[in-house]
């Protein structure tokens, strides 16, 4: 089973939080100081309705339709997350087409090269952008570590397992004070 992030929408308070570590999290320079509105590209989105509020994140699906629709296969499986290469992506956006939960997304940023010491212009390139569960950040994804609510979690296999038989048992019980009462 892949980890990817969980949400529960009862605790999550809609405060950004959770973009802004994101954002933090994948800037090069890693500073707030570096973010600006024109690089601000959280990898999860946080959905705010009148009634609810929750990040949506990739779900780094065991089949993911996002990797099968992959021409260039810029997109694989690393340590039970899904991954994007960025050299190999052609920014074709049929990885964003495939996504069912709508988290893929195509983002273009210009691209420099240096001629006689000058910076020059050399158009955009395009590259695919999702959650990466921050696989290189020590700590563990950024918006599950700084979330003031304690509205996210990383799911694996562990702690679905501990889920499963926290409901099986609750149900059970459920269960046996319905006969009980009856």
């Amino acid at each position: 089973m892949n980890r990817f992030i969980v949400s529960e929408p009862s605790k999550c308070i809609g405060c950004h939080t959770c973009e802004v570590a994101c954002a933090i999290a994948h800037e090069p320079a890693n500073s707030v100081s570096a973010l600006s509105p024109a690089n601000f590209a959280p990898r999860l989105k946080l959905m705010l309705t009148s009634a609810v509020s929750t990040p949506v994140t990739c779900h780094h699906c065991e089949d993911a339709p996002c990797l099968n629709s992959c021409p260039s296969g810029a997109i694989f499986f690393n340590s039970g997350t899904v991954q994007v290469d960025q050299s190999q992506c052609l920014g074709c956006k049929t990885c964003v087409i495939a996504c069912p939960f709508g988290v893929m997304e195509v983002l273009t940023h210009p691209v420099h090269r240096t001629v006689s010491g000058t910076q020059l212009a050399d158009g955009v390139r395009a590259e695919a952008h999702k959650c990466d569960l921050c696989i290189n950040r020590e700590q563990g994804p950024a918006c599950v570590q700084v979330c003031p609510t304690a509205a996210l979690h990383v799911m694996d296999e562990a702690r679905m397992a501990e889920l499963q038989n926290q409901r099986r048992l609750r149900t059970a019980l459920s269960s046996a004070l319905t006969e009980t009462a009856a």
